[in-house]
């Protein structure tokens, strides 16, 4: 481990990605190829290979608690060290002494790692990442904190390790790229290229891949401008989700590559059974089913109501019915098919669609007429093929765009037509068009410092509305304001401080902010009792007093008018 820890302080030292990937490379080709397929994994900051479920389950209060005590620092002195460094694992590199420990190994972190993992209950976790950290030397401990928080901040992404994996063992970045896909395992990737068999590697189902992603377009012209004859989908505002089929065995995970069939027990019968295994892509979204035929997605403040339930109730499942809206397929037929064009790719979505259980999924007519029967008159009605359009003009591409809002959806999502699926990455290929819901005059009642580049920088600001005379907190923005207008504000929020809680600083509530959103919601997170959904700060408002934001009143009538 102390090679390993080594090893990242000189990656985190040099900006350059090559001379990264150099070093990775240079690294793993010294070490055995267990040890290295293990340091594999750690460089690429997880404790344990993507495609497996185990995780740590270790919070920061605990980090946090057993550093202070291994190094004999009071509270204040960690702070102080914390707000240099915005980072626990430097701050453990810093503060723990070096007392001769025997040091640790990279195999035996990660034993320590798995049997953390099984450990059940917080006081033999505890027990078992103090004997790690107290056997570790700084340095060591310093990289064991920052694998165990998911995070090592040495400017080195999975990618290079896949480009020093290439460079020490052979096979192109292609092959490899293509495997690390495949098994969800960068580790079992490198194993694969020191055997000189990358091109072997196949599909291990119930591990999520990376989400293919949209950017932003301004105008329906802007939108025009890349491609030609899109494809136009709704942007449904629920859940980006993976489903993968086989056989009985359907499972969803979400674009943080989270488990999530539990929430949504209904969704998995309606696919199983297919007759070729399948990961497919689409949107869970809550449905309110109107009429004797008709249906529209609601707002992700409905869908908020099924998330975090270990067992869901029949009647939650009654009064919030959710639906999968498929748009992808990805693999098929043991054929990963990201490589076809979208259009291609339709075509078999559409095929695997039509072969459910009879009932089970439907495809909604063109144009957004979003006909189908309602589960009283079906009972099981649970995916649905999204429906695609067409538009050749900016206007016919707004009267698209009016339409969906009109159904409740965000707004468009445009797509080449031609182009493949790139797993986790954001192109020109598809385009999201979507204008936001409001705006609100806010006061901001604390800030934080913030992380990476804004380290002991105050950056993060917590905002409020008025509640009568009280002001009740609805979200946290950061994003929005230049560098230099940050800077300004953190010195005045440092004059203006109420209570220092380390990390945290309330401060007097005399600045205003216009922030923008994009949906609100239900959330006991806030005091006023709701949310804004992707929050970003628009502009300071110096022009007007604390008396003068927005009211509790005001942000319901925005949630009221949204449903």
């Amino acid at each position: 481990m102390r090679k390993l820890a080594e090893t990242c302080d000189r990656i985190s030292a040099t900006p350059k990605k090559l001379q990264k990937v150099a070093i990775v490379a240079d690294y793993l080709k010294s070490r055995a190829p267990d040890e290295a397929a293990t340091s594999a994994v750690f460089l690429s900051g997880r404790p344990f290979p993507v495609w497996e479920e185990a995780t740590l389950q270790v919070g920061g209060s605990l980090l946090w608690r057993l550093v202070a005590e291994l190094a004999g620092k009071s509270d204040a002195e960690l702070t102080a060290t914390y707000r240099k460094y915005g980072d626990l694992g430097a701050v453990a590199g810093e503060v723990l002494a070096d007392r001769g420990q025997p040091g640790v190994n990279v195999l035996e972190a990660r034993d320590a790692f798995r049997q953390i993992a099984g450990a059940r209950g917080s006081a033999p976790k505890e027990a078992l990442v103090r004997q790690l950290l107290s056997q570790a030397t700084p340095l060591e401990a310093k990289y064991l904190v920052k694998i165990i928080t998911g995070d090592l901040r040495i400017g080195l992404k999975e990618s290079l390790v896949e480009e020093a994996i290439a460079k020490a063992y052979g096979g192109t970045l292609a092959e490899v790229q293509r495997a690390n896909m495949l098994l969800g395992d960068i580790g079992g990737t490198l194993l694969l290229a020191v055997a000189g068999k990358l091109v072997e590697a196949r599909m291990r189902l119930f591990h999520p891949l990376g989400f293919m992603l949209a950017s932003p377009a301004e105008t329906a012209e802007d939108a025009l401008s890349y491609f030609e004859n899109p494809s136009v989908e709704d942007k449904y505002d629920g859940i980006r989700a993976q489903a993968h089929c086989a056989g009985e065995n359907v499972r969803f995970f979400s674009r943080t590559r989270d488990d999530i069939t539990e929430s949504f027990p209904e969704l998995p019968d309606a696919l199983a059974g297919l007759p070729q295994d399948a990961i497919l892509d689409g949107e869970i979204v809550a449905w309110c089913y109107a009429g004797a035929a008709l249906g529209r997605a609601l707002p992700f403040s409905a869908l908020q109501q099924r998330l975090g339930w270990k067992k869901v109730s029949q009647d939650l499942m009654r009064q919030v019915p959710v639906v999968y809206l498929a748009f992808d397929v990805l693999y098929a037929g043991g054929q990963l098919l990201i490589d076809l064009s979208l259009r291609e790719r339709a075509c078999i979505l559409d095929g695997l669609l039509s072969e459910c259980k009879p009932g089970r999924a439907r495809s909604l007519a063109p144009q957004g007429q979003l006909a189908f029967d309602p589960p009283e008159q079906t009972g099981s009605t649970r995916v649905l093929r999204a429906p695609a359009f067409q538009a050749d003009s900016p206007a016919e591409l707004d009267q698209l765009f009016e339409a969906a809002q009109a159904r409740g959806n965000e707004g468009l999502m445009i797509k080449d037509p031609t182009s493949p699926y790139t797993p986790g990455r954001r192109g020109k290929s598809w385009l999201k068009l979507k204008r936001e819901l409001g705006t609100l005059d806010v006061v901001v009642t604390a800030v934080e410092y913030g992380h990476g580049k804004r380290v002991g920088v105050l950056s993060d600001y917590t905002f409020a509305v008025w509640d009568g005379e009280r002001l009740a907190n609805i979200g946290k923005a950061y994003s929005g304001l230049t560098d230099a207008e940050i800077g300004e504000m953190g010195k005045w929020f440092l004059q203006h401080t109420i209570e220092d809680q380390g990390f945290r600083l309330i401060v007097e509530p005399k600045v205003v902010l216009e922030v923008a959103f994009n949906n609100m919601m239900r959330s006991d997170r806030h005091a006023s009792g709701l949310a804004l959904r992707f929050p970003r700060i628009v502009r300071l408002r110096p022009d007007k007093l604390p008396e003068e934001a927005d009211t509790i009143a005001r942000a319901r009538e925005i949630y009221e008018n949204q449903k």
